[in-house]
Parts: structure tokens; sequence; C-alpha cells
């Protein structure tokens, strides 16, 4: 049994979709089923339950799915070990404007218990770079937002976040229950320098261009609208700064928070990183 395969059926079986996992794996889904039907014909059993409403693990599946995330995890822990010997055991990880996320918190903890000696280099970014250095070879993985450009990485979603509109607290919208990007239309927002990711400045401008302050960090965010009056995009779970308020969005989808790295990269350190990440995120 390859470990390659267990990578497949692992991927597929956290999808629970042929066409998703092929995605992640950077696969076509053709060579992934043939794959998974010889896994099945090495074990012996069915592992999943294929039908028009979608695929299920089988009772098989289900015992494969920990006994194979058990093995994947020991081989890249050997590999790390390997490397840590070697005197190579570093990962540069990239940062998006705040790293008080608590997943960042769990994640930080988990990977200190699983690689206790790899020397962990955060470098923490505005927002004008949502790849945090990772186009620009400065970090082997990101933790970040998208969408941006992802021409040349591998990016798995850990979470989405649902957002909304930045109003001082004094504006007359301020005190609705929800808001549509309509009801913002007329008005001023901060904006990202020129140069700036445009499908991140996109998704952060409601989708067309907008006229404001330009800004860099999240506390430029909140200042532009406090000392302004503009208003701007920002996450439900941000609280915000006195004098300001934060209002759904109902017509805006929910700001995803992704894993980055580099399209190929065969370093365990940080194929270990994005499980880990994987699941600390989503629990």
């Amino acid at each position: 049994m390859e470990l390659r395969a267990l990578r497949y059926f692992v991927a597929v079986a956290e999808e629970l979709h042929f066409g998703r996992a092929a995605t992640r794996l950077h696969m076509s889904q053709p060579p992934l089923s043939r794959a998974i039907k010889r896994l099945e014909t090495e074990v012996g059993a069915a592992l999943f339950d294929r039908s028009p409403a979608g695929v299920t693990l089988t009772a098989v599946g289900t015992v494969l799915l920990d006994e194979a995330r058990t093995l994947l995890e020991r081989a890249d822990l050997v590999r790390v070990r390997v490397a840590a010997a070697a005197g190579a055991a570093a990962l540069t990880v990239g940062v998006l404007g705040d790293s008080t996320d608590p997943g960042v918190t769990r994640l930080a903890a988990a990977h200190g218990r699983r690689h206790p000696r790899v020397e962990v280099r955060i470098r923490e970014t505005d927002l004008t770079d949502p790849t945090c250095g990772l186009h620009a070879g400065l970090v082997d993985i990101a933790l970040t937002r998208g969408p941006f450009d992802e021409t040349g990485l591998a990016v798995r979603e850990l979470r989405a976040d649902p957002v909304g509109a930045l109003l001082r607290s004094d504006d007359p919208l301020a005190h609705r229950d929800s808001l549509t990007l309509a009801d913002l239309a007329d008005r001023r927002w901060f904006v990202f320098p020129p140069g700036t990711d445009p499908g991140w400045q996109a998704y952060w401008s409601g989708g067309r261009p907008r006229e404001g302050p330009v800004v860099r960090t999240v506390q430029e965010c909140q200042q532009a609208v406090l000392w302004n009056g503009t208003v701007g995009m920002t996450l439900l779970s941000h609280r915000p700064a006195r004098g300001l308020a934060v209002v759904p969005l109902t017509d805006m989808p929910p700001s995803r928070v992704v894993a980055a790295w580099n399209d190929g990269d065969t370093n365990p350190l940080v194929r270990s990183f994005v499980q880990l990440a994987t699941t600390t995120y989503r629990a």
C-alpha cells in the first residue's frame, strides 16, 4: 500500500467529491479515480459509496481513513526529524495583517507539539500583499485570505468568514440590521494602493472600482472610516474600534481563510503544516 495512494484516498475522503479532491491534488479526475479503484482492489473492499447524490465513506473506508492519517503523519514526521538531524528544519510562514486570529493560535500550539525542534519564522505583512511574500519567494507558506493571483501556487481553504460594512457608529446606515452593496453605492470607500493584486482589491471593494483614502493596514482602514466617514468592508468577527460599527453585508460572499504554498513544493514541513492547518482551523 503506497503512501501516494493513501494521500489520494484521504483527499477524496475529506472532500467527499472526486472533482474537488483532484483539484486539491493538482491532477485530473480520471487518474485519481483509477488510483482509488486500485486501492479498493488491494484492500479487497469498497472504500466509497458512489451515488448521484454524492460520495460517502463505507465502514471500511472510515477505518482506513483513521489509519491512513496516522501513517501519513508518521511518514511526514520521519522526514522532518531527518531534516532536523541534517540541520535543515526551519519554516518561514507568512501571516496577513493580524496574527491574533484564534486559528493561528491553535495552529501554533499544535505545530509546536508535533515539531518541537522546527524553528518557525513569521513574516507578517500588510493588506497590500495577500500572498505574504510567497510570490516573491520570501516565505515557504502563507496563512492568508483569498482571492489573489494563484499562478504557480497551491491553495487550501481553511475557513470562510462572513463580512460586513465598516461604518462610523453615527452613520444612519450603522443602525440597520443588514445592508447590501447597493446601499453603499454612492459612498467613498477606503482602497488599497495601486499595484495591489486586482482580485484582492476587487473583493474588498465590493466588486467595482472605488475612490477614497488609500490604506495598507487594518488600523488604517478603521481610522479612514473614523476620520473621513468613508466606508469599507471588514470581517464580522473583528471588533471595531470605539466610534465604529459593523453591519452584515448580505450579498457579499464570505472571506476565505487559506493556506498557500508553491505548487510542487515537496518539503515535508510544508505538507505537515498544511495538514495541521486544515485540522485546527476546521476544529
